[in-house]
């Protein structure tokens, strides 16, 4: 009797040599084609080795959780469970909570956005509601408008979806208005549908960059004109180092955004909550997407969050990651400009987890990696932030996790090995530099790159 492999493989070996399964993967002919724009991001193929304890990580984009007072986190679940056990280890509703969505409305009002609790979809992290935004709105070939550079995690989600992804221009201000402008115009002569504009207007990842109050009524505006949705992603808005939080897009309209929350950096990000915010209509889309994915919410995690936003004092535990991140920003900065070798450019975030690196002319961040790590050091190449091959020259470096001291040490070590790859250029050319692929550890679990 054969087994399950040899009975595909015996079902498939009329078909065509480039539909069959292999025997690494008997199932490969069978699967969807939007399957095929499943791939791993550089992050996560990096995981596997900057995860070691020797290398200093730069690369994902993990919260210093040991920040929160552990201890109370421990207490206020304890007590939850205790008072809300039964309810907190039950399924819930597929829109989430309805006292924890009457909490996130004050959490948005502190990015000026006065909302309703009926206008908000709970998720599973913000990462699930972008998902579902993309999954409701797009088509295959659909366009999606995205800023030079993108999330990761946005550019995986708009590919599975088999979305026509296209980079529009950043300056030091962020999405450049008269690059929008330009781009939807082309696009319409082209006869394409553009469904959303995708943007991280705070502390953005992976650039750094926070658009001012005038650029977000500008692409407000050129949005509005021209009937394209804005997908609003949030993630960092609290987490401004001057203590000042900038006012969203969403403040300003709320019909013709979805803006998208999280507490993985201001609570945790192991607790996975998130929300969108949408339009009536749309709303009840969301939560119809969101019941067929996952039915609810998890409740006991909801009512952690809950708890804690009810019971402690959260605005200053966003102040400690404040400070916290202020301190690894500088220690970052301060080792780059002392160390870093001439011709090597970087942003200045004013918040958030980033700075984007562009590296001197002739280097290339994804050949240089497999070095790096060799010499104990991770990054992100900037490719990762792209769909069409851009960003060779650029990185994405991440302070918010490690300490100052690893921070310090982590950027003597990236120095040093960008200046070997310059001696190596200027003696024998950019032609002489190895190109050695990173392995693909696709099988193992990706870190938090948000």
């Amino acid at each position: 009797m054969t087994n399950s492999t040899e009975s595909i493989q015996a079902a498939q070996a009329d078909l065509p040599a480039a539909t069959a399964g292999s025997r690494l993967d008997p199932w490969v002919s069978a699967y969807a084609s939007r399957a095929s724009s499943m791939t791993a991001s550089e992050i996560r193929s990096l995981f596997a080795v900057a995860s070691r304890p020797e290398v200093v990580s730069l690369a994902g984009g993990m919260p210093y959780v040991s920040a929160l007072p552990l201890d109370e986190m421990a207490d206020t679940i304890a007590s939850m469970i205790r008072e809300r056990g039964a309810t907190a280890l039950q399924y819930g509703s597929g829109q989430g909570d309805p006292v924890l969505r009457e909490q996130i409305t004050e959490v948005m009002a502190e990015v000026g956005i006065h909302a309703h609790p009926d206008d908000i979809v709970v998720t599973t992290g913000s990462q699930m509601a972008l998902d579902l935004v993309v999954r409701v709105f797009c088509d295959p070939g659909d366009v999606v408008l995205v800023e030079s550079p993108s999330y990761v995690g946005a550019l995986g989600v708009f590919r599975a979806y088999e979305c026509n992804v296209v980079h529009v221009a950043m300056d030091e201000q962020g999405l450049n208005p008269v690059a929008l402008e330009e781009t939807i115009k082309r696009l319409q002569v082209e006869g394409k549908k553009i469904k959303m504009i995708y943007t991280i207007p705070s502390y953005h990842n992976p650039a750094g960059i926070t658009q001012g109050p005038d650029r977000r009524k500008d692409i407000l505006s050129i949005a509005k004109s021209n009937g394209i949705l804005i997908l609003e992603d949030d993630p960092y808005g609290l987490l401004g180092f001057d203590g000042v939080v900038p006012r969203a897009i969403r403040a300003d309209d709320a019909d013709g955004v979805v803006y998208l929350g999280s507490f993985s950096k201001t609570i945790a990000s192991g607790l996975r909550v998130g929300w969108a915010l949408a339009p009536h209509g749309v709303r009840e889309k969301l939560v119809l997407a969101a019941e067929s994915a996952i039915l609810c919410p998890s409740n006991y995690a909801q009512f952690t969050v809950s708890t804690y936003l009810a019971t402690k004092p959260w605005r200053d535990q966003v102040a400690v990651f404040r400070d916290v991140y202020r301190e690894r920003r500088d220690a970052l900065l301060d080792t780059m400009k002392v160390l870093m070798p001439a011709g090597t450019t970087w942003t200045v975030p004013t918040g958030g987890f980033y700075s984007w690196v562009t590296l001197p002319e002739g280097m290339d961040s994804r050949a240089m990696l497999p070095r790096a790590v060799n010499a104990l050091v991770a990054y992100v190449p900037g490719t990762g932030f792209y769909v069409d091959g851009q960003g060779r020259q650029s990185l994405r470096l991440s302070y918010c996790y490690p300490t100052p001291e690893r921070i310090k040490e982590g950027v003597r070590r990236l120095a040093s090995v960008v200046e070997q790859e310059l001696e190596l250029i200027a003696t024998f050319g950019p032609d002489a530099l190895p190109h050695t692929e990173m392995p693909n550890f696709s099988s193992t679990p990706a870190p938090d790159v948000r």
